[in-house]
Order: C-alpha cells, then structure tokens, then sequence
C-alpha cells in the first residue's frame, strides 16, 4: 500500500462501492464498506448483504461488521468471507450514534471491555486463518475513561493485524479537537507491534505530514473530509510526496469528479435514489463555500431530484467560481 497509506473510513450511508471505487481511483491506498450488523448478516438481510459486493477494482477493501454478541459476530465474520473474500475484516468498536452504542453496540463494547475482547478473540478464532482481522475503536467511552493504551495492547493479544484509533471518546461524539496524543502513546509503546492507523481530524495534506511525522502512525484514515472532496485522497497524496497540485486540481477537474460521483450513483441507484443519495454530497462540498449567497444554491442542492437539475446547479456554481477566481486574480 505504500510508505505512507491514506485509507478511507468506513462510513454508513457513504461508502458504498461506487464512491470506493472513485476514492481508490484518486489516490485512495485501501477503502472501507459501510458497516454491516452482525445480526442482520446472520438473518440474510438482503440490505445488509448488498454492502458485501466488493470488485476487483477497488481492492485491497475491508468490510467493517458490529454486534454485540461473540457468536454472532464470529458467524458474520464467517459469511462475509465466504461471500466477499476481503482483503480485511474489520469490527467496528468505535461507532458514537446512539442506537448503536446505546444498545451495547459500536463504541458502546468501550463500557464492557471483557466482551469486547471475547468478541474479537472469537471472530478471530473464526477466520483468522483466511483473513486479516483489524479493530477500528475511540480512545475510551469518555474523558475520565481513556483505556486505549491499555486496550491497545489486549486487543493486540487477541490476535488482530491492525488498529484504527479515533482520536476521540465516545461521548465527545464529533465535537472538539480530535486527541492524537494518545494515538502516539499507543504507537511508540514498546510491546505494540502491530501496525496503528490514526483517524479523526485529517482535513488536509498538512494535518497527514503531521500525523505521520510527529504521532509515527503506520497509515492515516479519511473520514467526514471526504464529503463532497474526494479529491483530498490526491491532496494529501500530493503533499506527501511534496507534488505541486496547482495544474492539476483545477476547478473544472473537481467539478468534473463531483459530476462523475453522481452519474455513478444514479447508474447504480436509478435517478430518483442516486440523486437523492449524493446531493449532500454535493452541498457539503467546500467547493461551493466561497461563491456569493451559498446557502440558497445549497438549499437548491439538496432540494434537487434529478441529475439536469444538479447538472444545472453545479454548472451555475462553476461560473461564479470561475469569476470569483478571476476576480482574485487580477
């Protein structure tokens, strides 16, 4: 995957295989499903065994699954090998929405820290021998229960081959500064020796020099940034390698991209779902934040129920931004 691998985080409702595959396209090292119910596997939800369509295209892809209870996790882990073959299995022990971690799910396994593992010994118990098993988790459950370097290392004794660590507790949600001082406490840990990816706060190449080169992580995870800017993937991979980018990221060529995202959402979706599916990409892209009066184009967006109605947005948006562009030039 490279010297220094940027991967996109799992996300549910975002990173189906469509938008993996666009990611992977613009510099993407590894892509993440949307997380999949351990329960819903186990009843052969058609829904949830949708999310395990993996293509060639797209590898290496990990398929996230969560749950709360060991033997139905293990049976989930089962399914999705035999269905998707992954490149990575991953078990989610980070998700902060309620009706997930409330329910003893997600982020909520950081308050039974004895299942947590049993879970993770038994999913890799069950395929380990085919498949690399890795955790994605939150540094504790709150501000007076930060466990992750303690946990770091029990987890690395169960047996997985990689952790993500989100650089928040479960109670601070997605609010406040991401803390990547203890990511770097867990990765400089002599007994770890299992690769460490950070997550949380990755905004720019500047944000993924740091991480690397101050908190020494193995690889860095895009999440929420890559709304509507998929293109960070070729900004940070840019920066990386310390690239120019100013030729090549052009306003047309982004434009382009976010064009691309919703012809591929429409083909795989029909046009009523796609559209609706990634007009919020669309308005959350930062893109648009500088043109004059964004917030009835953004309205506008997100009101939009088929693909000449964005088209027609998204090609009134590029002329202002092209104005604006000249305007700042001269």
């Amino acid at each position: 995957m490279g010297e220094r691998p940027v991967l996109l985080a799992p996300m549910e409702d975002v990173t189906d295989i469509g938008f993996r595959l666009l990611c992977r396209r613009l510099g993407a090292a590894m892509v993440y499903s949307e997380f999949v119910s351990c329960d819903a596997l186990v009843r052969m939800v058609n829904k949830s065994l949708k999310k395990l369509e993996v293509c060639n295209e797209e590898r290496p892809v990990a398929i996230q699954i969560y749950g709360k209870d060991p033997v139905a996790m293990a049976d989930a882990a089962r399914i999705v090998v035999e269905q998707a073959h992954p490149d990575v299995l991953d078990l989610n022990f980070g998700c902060p929405v309620k009706k997930i971690a409330n329910k003893g799910a997600g982020a909520g396994m950081l308050r039974d820290v004895p299942k947590l593992l049993e879970i993770t010994r038994s999913v890799v118990d069950a395929v380990g021998s085919q498949v690399p098993v890795t955790v994605k988790t939150r540094l504790g459950w709150d501000h007076e229960h930060k466990i992750i370097v303690e946990l770091s290392e029990q987890l690395q004794d169960c047996g997985i081959s990689a952790l993500t660590i989100h650089g928040r507790t479960r109670s601070q949600m997605y609010t406040d500064q991401a803390d990547w001082t203890l990511i770097g406490e867990v990765k400089k840990n002599p007994r770890m020796n299992i690769p460490i990816i950070g997550n949380g706060d990755i905004t720019s190449a500047e944000r993924a020099v740091e991480a690397f080169e101050r908190y020494g992580v193995d690889a860095i995870m895009v999440g929420r940034a890559t709304f509507g800017r998929p293109w960070i993937f070729k900004e940070i991979v840019n920066g990386l390698e310390k690239k120019d980018e100013s030729e090549e990221l052009t306003i047309d060529w982004k434009l382009n991209i976010l064009k691309e995202q919703v012809e591929t959402s429409v083909a795989r979706l029909g046009e009523m779902s796609g559209v609706r599916h990634v007009r919020r990409h669309l308005a959350a892209s930062p893109l648009f934040k500088c043109i004059p009066d964004f917030r009835q184009t953004r309205i506008k967006m997100l009101r939009a129920e088929t693909v000449v109605e964005l088209f027609e947005i998204m090609e009134y948006t590029r002329r202002l931004l092209k104005e604006s562009d000249k305007t700042r030039g001269s």
